[in-house]
């Protein structure tokens, strides 16, 4: 098994595990850690939990509860599996679970899920923020996942809460607060204490009241500032990137790309002067 820690906070973590065993690999016993939910990816595997038995496939979803043990199988699929796991603090699922029904226990003892649309496409947009194909936080989307997990089983309908004046403020000091200091490395954990909120509880508040989520935001910030220095300033595209809060040059070209269409480089160019680069682009689009 090959493991690789993604993000690691204070409420939630996330590991990317890959499987090799096949139907000739005898399956043994395993204890889950904690709360978790993995989304499976790739391939398939047998669970075997609490006498029962699930046979998980792709868009499925594997479920765990602190000291239960388990056994993975792998009698139908000789290419292993692969999963995306986010590990939960104890006080996160007390947080997402508020206002349920059934009792959390109950909730986290599910064992698994068959592959649902509106598990499998958050597992999928999980797994593009894992690849930076997205702007969203890993720990924003395992949230959703999770909170989407919950009001799948209990039956709970999700709303987005009504913001106060109190909170709205909240959430807009929240925001001058990452954009200030969008150039230092920011989560989702810092960015609610700074607010004084629990992770999940200023995710729905931020995304309530701004249409954005904090990483997003983030992110946003970070372009906002580029763009400015590439307009601007003469220093390199890579000192932009690392100036502006990118941890890499890569990521930030990559995402750079994605948001204005065309390269930093080429955009630094279109702000000098070179009307080409964006009248080519207007005339594509008409």
């Amino acid at each position: 098994m090959a493991t690789t820690k993604l993000l690691r906070s204070g409420s939630i973590s996330v590991v990317d595990y890959r499987c090799s065993a096949g139907p000739g690999d005898r399956p043994f016993v395993e204890l889950h850690d904690g709360f978790s939910i993995s989304y499976v990816r790739k391939g398939s595997f047998g669970y075997r939990f609490r006498g029962g038995s699930y046979e998980l496939v792709a868009g499925s979803v594997l479920v765990g509860y602190p000291g239960d043990e388990f056994m993975c199988t792998h009698d139908h699929h000789v290419c292993g599996d692969e999963c995306l796991s986010f590990q939960l603090s104890p006080a996160l699922v007390e947080s997402i679970g508020q206002g349920t029904e059934s009792g959390s226990a109950e909730i986290w003892r599910a064992g698994a899920l068959p592959p649902l649309p509106g598990l499998m496409v958050l597992g999928e947009l999980a797994q593009a923020a894992a690849g930076g194909a997205s702007d969203f936080g890993l720990d924003e989307v395992g949230m959703l996942l999770v909170s989407r997990f919950v009001a799948t089983v209990s039956g709970r309908t999700w709303s987005s809460p009504r913001a106060q004046v109190r909170d709205r403020r909240r959430a807009v000091d929240a925001a001058l607060w990452i954009d200030a200091n969008s150039n230092q490395p920011i989560d989702l954990e810092s960015a609610a204490a700074q607010a004084g909120l629990s992770s999940f509880h200023f995710l729905r508040l931020f995304a309530s009241v701004l249409s954005v989520t904090p990483h997003q935001y983030l992110v946003r910030s970070r372009l906002r500032h580029a763009a400015r220095l590439l307009a601007d300033d003469a220093r390199s595209i890579t000192d932009v990137a690392l100036d502006v809060g990118f941890a890499d040059l890569s990521n930030f070209v990559r995402t750079f790309h994605r948001a204005a269409g065309v390269s930093p480089r080429c955009f630094r160019r279109a702000a000098k002067g070179d009307r080409k680069i964006f009248q080519a682009r207007l005339a594509g689009a008409v």
